[in-house]
């Protein structure tokens, strides 16, 4: 690959000063290996120290650097130049959200909805406990199982940026915070079950997704949105049948002793 050129296309737009975006050209020398990235990179360094662009870790962890790359929603930090066919890339972004400046998108929304879903382990029985741990909470390998691929989403946003529900219902949670909601509804260690079901059983709640299956296409990390979204509508639709079992509403998981506790003490 070293040698040749990529042409990259880059959309480009300050809604502070223009009314639409625009298309500009860059052409990059090609090197072994180069990610979308590091191409975005070499032409903001070297060609226009004007490209706003978000990102971090360079590894595929934070999710910083979503973006539509040749129309579908990727990092591009992963995002290998030599995958994507024939040197010429384009490079918007992400649906969706509203836009800062080129590349950057505003996140706040989608943030707020994550924090809207509580996540984090409720306890109510033994709140105390929770604030001031004397032990740990443990859970079995299978029901850690249960839980664990959806454990793996990095708040990168791109299944929310590929969902046609989000793009026409403000309101939408979107395929992240409910993935994990039901996330925390399935953690036996998590007590809030009704108050979670109550979040998503409402008129734009879990009943909004229609399975389209992009959220999942798109993950990064195999977390499946889609696939989380439909075990919660079991989930809700279950709680709410007049035939259903009477629950204990108590957790599996057992507070023990911490074993490291005296390590843990200040001297």
């Amino acid at each position: 690959m070293d040698g040749g050129e990529l042409a990259l296309r880059i959309q480009r737009f300050d809604p502070s000063l223009e009314k639409g975006p625009h298309m500009e050209l860059y052409t990059i020398p090609l090197k072994e290996g180069m990610t979308v990235l590091d191409a975005l990179l070499y032409a903001k360094d070297s060609l226009d120290h004007g490209i706003a662009l978000r990102f971090s870790c360079r590894m595929a962890s934070c999710g910083s650097c979503g973006m539509k790359i040749n129309g579908r929603p990727r990092l591009a930090c992963e995002t290998q130049v030599a995958d994507l066919g024939p040197r010429a890339i384009t490079v918007q972004p992400m649906d969706n959200f509203p836009i800062v400046r080129d590349l950057v998108v505003d996140l706040e929304s989608f943030f707020e909805k994550h924090a809207g879903i509580s996540p984090g382990i409720l306890r109510k029985e033994d709140p105390r406990e929770q604030e001031s741990p004397s032990g740990e909470y443990l859970m079995t390998p299978q029901e850690l199982d249960s839980i664990v691929q959806f454990t793996y989403c990095i708040k990168c946003g791109l299944c929310s940026s590929s969902c046609p529900t989000s793009s026409t219902d403000a309101s939408f949670p979107g395929p992240q915070a409910l993935a994990q909601e039901y996330r925390f509804l399935k953690d036996v260690r998590d007590e809030g079950g009704k108050e979670r079901l109550d979040l998503v059983d409402t008129d734009h709640g879990v009943w909004r997704c229609h399975f389209a299956g992009t959220c999942s296409a798109v993950c990064p990390k195999g977390v499946d949105p889609a696939l989380g979204i439909q075990l919660l509508k079991r989930h809700v639709m279950a709680a709410r049948s007049p035939m259903r079992r009477k629950s204990k509403g108590r957790s599996g998981a057992k507070v023990f002793p911490n074993p490291n506790k005296d390590l843990l003490k200040q001297p």
